[in-house]
């Protein structure tokens, strides 16, 4: 990962200068989100415990380049709590458990109230598909049927991307992609019927 903030830099420096982008990482709790938050940020494992309220990290490799996770707790009395976080958000990371089969259900109940907000209208989504080095780790031609994903194409910007938060697998094109889709919604006034 030695070039992960040149690579990570090149896929932010076309978003403009000294222009924060502001992307939620969201999804059920034990998913992941803070243990990806860490992993991009300080490259490091970090333990970690649930989280009650939220993190938030600004990832600035350079100057110009300014990528502000917010990382809201999973838990089921939280998740009321996530629609203050919308305003203002270019972009949803929605984390999975990809090994947590009996709960995929209720993550897409969730994503898709994220979603169906108007303060969420065509913001472009990057679901990782986190804990793929797991033996019964869902794949991600799975996760976009049960997600009912392809039903999203006209209405937000959407890639999923296999990832292992504890190796940092994945990250980086999440990331990368995300800064490609972040790009593309503000070039079309964040309005995809524009663009």
């Amino acid at each position: 990962m030695g070039n992960w903030w040149t690579k990570l830099y090149d896929a932010f420096a076309s978003l403009g200068a000294d222009k924060e982008a502001r992307i939620l990482m969201l999804g059920l709790d034990a998913a992941g989100k803070t243990t990806i938050l860490y992993k991009i940020k300080l490259n490091e494992n970090l333990s970690t415990i649930p989280t009650i309220g939220f993190n938030v990290e600004t990832v600035s490799p350079c100057r110009g380049v300014s990528f502000t996770v917010w990382d809201v707790g999973g838990q089921e009395k939280i998740r009321q709590l996530w629609r203050h976080y919308y305003q203002g958000a270019e972009g949803l990371m929605f984390v999975i458990d990809s090994n947590d089969h009996e709960r995929l259900e209720e993550a897409k109940s969730e994503l898709n109230g994220i979603l169906n907000s108007p303060d969420m209208s065509h913001v472009p989504l990057v679901v990782i598909a986190n804990k793929q080095d797991l033996p019964h780790a869902m794949s991600c031609s799975n996760i976009i049927e049960k997600l009912d994903l392809n039903s999203l194409n006209n209405k937000h910007r959407w890639y999923i991307q296999g990832a292992c938060a504890t190796t940092g697998d994945g990250l980086l094109e999440s990331m990368i992609e995300m800064a490609r889709l972040v790009k593309e919604y503000r070039k079309s006034g964040n309005d995809y019927s524009n663009y």
